[in-house]
């Protein structure tokens, strides 16, 4: 049975009685034991996926009515919530959580019969681009093992890379689905604020922080966004995008339309092979009727810095409520006084989730709120007034997802300043709220490279047909695992 096929492949197929959901989940589950030892995608597997897609079938044989999933398998990064399943978001602090409820994202694809096939592993509460910050281990880029895979939603994009699933969903707050799905060679989305509820995803910085999902290719993510995108009642940032169907017209094409290539984006820093690859991104996007043309984003140089200070802040606000006394891990508060105990118990967050909560702890603080996060606020605001003139001159903008190719495991693991900066080109869609997204375009050394493009808020369809238009351009190897 082939795994490899796309999403929309694998809905067709069983409709067409070609293979049955329960074979191709038996099947995808054999593979994820047979490779993930290698690789690490998965915290957990979902023990009773294929019983669920043994009672998809039965429906699809009985006439009743299916959803648009068919028993497709799909795998989910470890900070999102499935009811009676653990969600640990790759911390000891949440080693034994189970959820109480469905995340909005799971209850719709549950609706529409998707199976979820396990949880994936990600830097802890999604703080870090490697995954190597999991307190459960690193996960392995499926192009070289010895290479990272990006992160944070790193367990996500080597899933649907290695052929583990079909599809995944990620969480993205500075760029990661974008960056992994540009290390991993799969496709990324990350959709403008708002259009896919974060009810159930354990926050992280809740004023930038989007679900999206990362698939095998552009079609694939603009079906995964009929099924999970919308207003939803449980958060209060969703907006109603009126059932949009951006699959129709999803081969439009891109005759006439200007894109704007950001300087600040592929400057100094940019590795020559990703330069390479965009300026071909590029000339393909020409040769499709389009016109390109360079803009300056002034303020992205200061995008990380503002990028870091504001989430900062935002995920110490957040991670207080971790204080084991509530829930947590097993630590009795015996022997103890209040702050000594959460002091004491605090300290099974790793280390980058404590770096992040120092920092958050003083930047807003008396004395220091003016030097720094009101700053940082200003930044965000600037460079929205900057990304919102360039797009009322230009329909698009383009850069490389990542300045440089994926890069060794521990190579940068003691550098946590060099990891930042990787961030350069994808921090400014969270920032602004604009969508945008990763798509495969070339092999370097065996390792891949993605090129980014990004839309005005609500223009994620558009987003799409240009992503697609480039998609057909490429012809890629297959991943080698």
């Amino acid at each position: 049975m082939n795994l490899k096929i796309s999403a929309l492949e694998f809905v067709q197929q069983v409709q067409n009685g070609n293979i049955s959901a329960e074979d191709f989940v038996a099947k995808t589950l054999e593979r994820i034991q047979s490779i993930d030892d290698k690789l690490h995608a998965f915290l957990s597997v979902n023990e009773k996926a294929v019983d669920q897609a043994r009672d998809i079938d039965k429906k699809i044989k009985s006439g009743s009515k299916v959803g648009a999933c068919f028993g497709m398998p799909i795998s989910i990064k470890d900070n999102m919530c499935i009811k009676d399943s653990k969600t640990t978001c790759a911390s000891k602090m949440l080693e034994n959580f189970v959820a109480p409820y469905d995340a909005t994202v799971v209850t719709k694809l549950k609706e529409q019969d998707a199976v979820f096939v396990g949880k994936v592993n990600l830097d802890e509460f999604a703080m870090g681009l490697t995954t190597e910050f999991s307190a459960f281990g690193s996960s392995k880029n499926p192009w070289n093992i010895e290479y990272v895979p990006g992160g944070s939603s790193g367990g996500s994009a080597v899933s649907v890379s290695a052929f583990e699933c079909v599809a995944s969903l990620g969480s993205d707050t500075g760029g990661s689905v974008r960056n992994p799905a540009s290390f991993c060679s799969v496709v990324g989305y990350k959709p403008t604020y708002g259009l896919i509820s974060r009810y159930g995803l354990i926050s992280y910085s809740n004023s930038i922080e989007q679900i999206g999902p990362l698939t095998r290719t552009v079609k694939d993510t603009a079906f995964m966004l009929n099924i999970i995108s919308g207003l939803d009642p449980n958060d209060n940032t969703t907006m109603d995008n009126k059932n949009e169907d951006y699959l129709s017209g999803i081969d439009s094409g891109i005759e006439g339309k200007k894109i704007g290539i950001i300087k600040e984006m592929i400057g100094d820093g940019t590795d020559p092979a990703v330069l390479s690859a965009t300026k071909n991104a590029i000339s393909k996007l020409e040769n499709l009727g389009a016109t390109c043309e360079e803009v300056s984003l002034d303020m992205v140089k200061y995008s990380v810095a503002a990028y870091y200070t504001i989430t900062a802040t935002e995920a110490g606000s957040n991670l207080a409520r971790y204080d084991n006394l509530r829930y947590g891990y097993d630590f009795s508060v015996e022997g103890y006084e209040f702050n000594s105990y959460i002091a004491k118990a605090r300290r099974n967050f790793g280390p980058e989730v404590i770096r992040r909560m120092i920092i958050g702890g003083f930047v807003p603080s008396a004395g220091h709120a003016g030097k720094y996060f009101l700053k940082a606020l200003k930044v965000k605001s600037k460079l929205t007034r900057e990304i919102n003139e360039a797009f009322k001159k230009f329909d698009l903008l383009i850069a490389p997802t990542v300045p440089i190719l994926p890069f060794k495991l521990g190579e940068k693991i003691d550098d946590p300043v060099a990891l930042f900066l990787i961030d350069i080109n994808t921090v400014t869609a969270n920032l602004t709220g604009k969508p945008a997204i990763s798509i495969p375009f070339s092999i370097s050394n065996g390792l891949p490279i993605g090129i980014q493009l990004f839309a005005d808020s609500n223009n994620d369809k558009s987003l799409l047909q240009a992503a697609y238009a480039l998609e057909q351009t490429v012809k890629l190897p297959e991943v080698p695992i």
